[in-house]
């Protein structure tokens, strides 16, 4: 986990590294252990007021898609100065029309121990063709809890960043020393 102040400066650093032209406006950035996510957006198609909403989404999808191929070399070259600068994995992604599209991006094994009861609510959801495996149902669990629980994950994450805040001005701040064992 990274405090609001490293984020701050990750946000800087790609708002001063990427190219003036390369989107209109950088709309989010979320960074993890394993992987930084770009997601700027970029103009939406002009067309006209009476144009049906199949054409309004292809237009989106195919600026979407020109985006990609005509900036890929650009966003290559961020994205490596950013790993090396920062030790993550950098993933991209726009909004387009009210559109938000992912590009390639990270996806994380996590290893874990079930209890059956645990392992049954996996079981339900593949017979019940919710997913495909218990690792997709996992998935799904996880997405499910994020979706209703975004207030309090989102407390958490600045308690998290309060104790960062507080270990950091601890008495071997200055020094840089670890604590020293005792036993």
């Amino acid at each position: 986990m990274i405090t609001s102040e490293q984020r701050e400066k990750l946000r800087g650093w790609l708002a001063g590294r990427l190219p003036d032209d390369l989107f209109e406006e950088l709309a989010e950035v979320t960074v993890d252990r394993e992987e930084i996510t770009v997601i700027g957006r970029i103009p939406a198609p002009q067309l006209a007021d009476d144009v049906s909403a199949a054409e309004r989404e292809a237009a989106v999808e195919g600026r979407i898609q020109e985006f990609r191929e005509r900036t890929r070399d650009a966003r290559i070259a961020v994205a490596r100065d950013a790993e090396h600068r920062f030790r993550r994995k950098v993933s991209w992604g726009v909004e387009c029309g009210g559109e938000r599209a992912l590009f390639t991006h990270v996806a994380a094994p996590v290893m874990t121990r079930l209890r059956q009861p645990e392992r049954q609510v996996l079981d339900t959801l593949i017979a019940g063709g919710v997913a495909r495996s218990r690792s997709d149902a996992l998935a799904w669990c996880v997405r499910l809890v994020q979706r209703h629980t975004d207030d309090w994950l989102t407390e958490l994450r600045e308690s998290l960043e309060h104790v960062q805040r507080v270990r950091a001005q601890g008495p071997d701040a200055e020094s840089g020393e670890a604590p020293k064992d005792t036993e």
